[in-house]
């Protein structure tokens, strides 16, 4: 299970709005938070589960033993899983 995942920002509306990879959707969340986003929708590409996740980024002082090109304070991500959920099927007739 090793691979590479690609997992879809989706915004209030529903619409995708971007995509981030990562082993598990916890690590793609971790990265949407980094950018700044804090309600985090974001759906496996090729299914139609959508993982929901709180999150947000704090300023912290850079680690001891970090490059030299590092500023001296750096964005560090937090994230909380809210839950799943699965998007309805289309096909599915009423």
């Amino acid at each position: 299970m090793g691979e590479k995942r690609n997992f879809a920002l989706r915004d209030k509306e529903g619409k995708e709005i971007g995509v981030f990879s990562g082993k598990s959707p916890r690590q793609a969340a971790l990265k949407a938070a980094t950018r700044g986003f804090t309600e985090i929708s974001l759906r496996e590409k090729g299914t139609k589960r959508v993982h929901i996740y709180r999150g947000e980024r704090v300023q912290v002082k850079k680690p001891k033993g970090s490059p030299t090109w590092l500023p001296k304070k750096i964005w560090k991500p937090n994230v909380k899983k809210v839950g799943v959920e699965n998007l309805p099927d289309k096909r599915a007739t009423p």
